[in-house]
Order: structure tokens, then sequence, then C-alpha cells
């Protein structure tokens, strides 16, 4: 038996319940894994209360990190002691889970579990944004919502590695601060300031390539109006709620834009894909291009904790639970 959090009905943190689970040994073409760390992303949140579906009872979370223990049937790509990570199916709030070894990657030396489990996730979100959904390059200009978060810190870092101008908007002085150190060149206090405004502003009006957001509600439409001409809207999470009765005749309206909604998951569905994805990260993470900020470590038996930091915004960085 180990210890896991389950979901037995939707709602709040408090349906976090630290309970024994038994762990069968792993089916054919799995690993099994004991995890060191594991990634809390806004993505358990939607679980959590039922925005995206999932039957109950289940075991949150996709992200983590830790060692092979066993190993299935069929697979051949991994041993017993590997270290590896993983952006993947739920089950990842556990002390030890089983997986399909077709999503998990070896870690290099240079890669630490916390960092795997805080960047595998959020580390591959970023890569197909930048790299797949618009292919940032030197000159443009990019708008980053919550630039302090765990998305946001890596898509400032990797913007301006290749070249951007970074605009990332934020919720305090303290995250401004820490944006501009993730990369930002500007940054804007959407609490307190006309963010659309400061964006034209910023830009002497020739707006953005693309927008990177995350927030979802509380960002939409303004996030269009930040946009060039044939420029892209990347609309990648839901933090405050998501976007409500989009009207795709509105793209066309503000410059005949680019709008995508695009998830994790569908890109890693080809191994592919997956492994040049995962591989052009750790590059950019052992190049000491993009850093992982763990700015916060919770017991696995507190992860009621953990989400009321999620919700409540009170994070930047990269937030771990540790069994």
């Amino acid at each position: 038996m180990v210890k896991a959090i389950r979901i037995h009905e939707t709602g709040g943190p408090e349906v976090f319940k630290l309970e024994d689970v038994e762990v069968a040994a792993p089916g054919a073409g799995e690993i099994q894994i004991r995890q060191r760390a594991i990634g809390v992303n806004y993505l358990d949140v939607y679980y959590r209360t039922g925005l995206y579906p999932a039957a109950l009872p289940f075991i949150p979370g996709n992200e983590g990190a830790g060692d092979v223990i066993a190993i299935g049937k069929g697979v051949k790509e991994f041993k017993v002691g590997d270290r590896v990570g993983y952006a993947g199916p739920l089950g990842g709030y556990a002390e030890v889970r089983n997986l399909p070894a077709a999503i998990a990657v070896k870690l290099t030396k240079d890669v630490s579990y916390e960092q795997a489990a805080g960047l595998m996730l959020k580390g591959l979100t970023a890569q197909y944004l930048l790299r797949q959904v618009y292919k940032v390059k030197k000159g443009d200009t990019i708008l980053v919502h919550a630039a302090a978060g765990g998305v946001g810190s890596i898509l400032c870092q990797w913007g301006k590695a290749l070249g951007a101008t970074v605009i990332g908007t934020v919720g305090s002085e303290e995250k401004a601060k820490l944006a501009k150190k993730f990369g930002a060149k500007h940054t804007i206090l959407y609490r307190s300031e006309d963010w659309v405004a400061r964006v034209k502003e910023i830009t002497k009006g020739k707006l953005c390539d693309v927008v990177y957001d995350g927030v979802g509600k509380d960002t939409f439409p303004g996030s269009l109006d930040c946009i060039r001409p044939l420029g892209m809207f990347a609309s990648f999470g839901s933090a405050s709620g998501p976007i409500e009765a989009f009207n795709i005749g509105v793209l066309g309206q503000k410059g005949s834009l680019f709008a995508t909604r695009p998830t994790l998951f569908t890109y890693l569905a080809d191994p592919a894909r997956k492994t040049k994805m995962a591989r052009d990260l750790m590059k950019v993470v052992a190049d000491g291009v993009v850093k992982i900020p763990i700015t916060g470590r919770l017991k696995l038996a507190e992860a009621q904790k953990a989400h009321q930091l999620l919700q409540g915004r009170d994070t930047t960085g990269m937030l771990v639970l540790v069994p």
C-alpha cells in the first residue's frame, strides 16, 4: 500500500483525501515509478473542480519525476533505476504510480527530480507554444499573461533567448520584479493599469505578434486588442475561468487574427514529436537558457494547501509536492 490523494467528488481543495491505495504491477507497455517530486498545475484544478471530467474516484496530477522500480512486458527503452520525468495521464498525486512507457522521458544528469516535476508539463507547454503554435523569432514582440507563474516564467526566459521582446502582465510589484528577472522587458500590473492601453503604448501602436494567454475569462477579449493584423492568439489555459460565447467573426474584425486552443497532450500523442520536444526542452535547461525556479515545496499530504495557494494566485515559479 502507498499513500495517494484521491477525489471522490469534485469541488474545492477540501475534496482531496489522503488515502492508502494499492498499486498493481505495471501492465504491458508500462513502467512503475517511485515518485520523488510531483508537479502542481492549474490543470489539476480543472480536474478537481470538474471543468475537465474524469471518472470518480480518481487520483489527480499529470506531472512528476522519480525512479523506475518495475518494468511491464514489452518495455525495452527503460530499466529499473532509470531517472524519468513525465507529463501524462492522471495519477500523479501518489508515492508510486504506473505510467505508459511511451510518455516517460529519461532525465539528463543536469536536471533534478524537482526541476523535472516543475518543467515537464509546464516546460513542454512552453515548447509547443514558442516553437510550434507560433514560431517565435528574433524581432518579435510577445505578450505573456501571468508572466511570473509556472508556464509564464519559462515563456519569458525562452522567448527572450529566441530574440523576442517580452511584455508580461502580472498581479503585483513583487511579481513584476520576478517577471523582469525571467526576461520580460516590460511588465504591466493588470489589476491597476489599463493593460491593453499599455501594450499599445509600449509597442507604439504596432501591437504583438502573439499573445500567450493562460488566464482566460479575465483577459478576453482584451488579448485580441493587443495583436497585430494576422497575428496569433494562443489560449492555453483558463485560470480565471473559461472563455465563453466566442464569436469567431471578431477575429476578422480585429485584423484577420489567428486563434487556437491547443492542449499539450495532443502534441505529445506522437512519440517522435514528444521525443523531439523533450530534447529541445532538456537542452535549453542544461544550457542555462531556461532556469526552473522551484519556489514552493509541500508534502503530498498538503495538497489542499497547494491548491489554495494556486487558486489564490499566491504562487510564482514552480510549486511541487514531495512524497
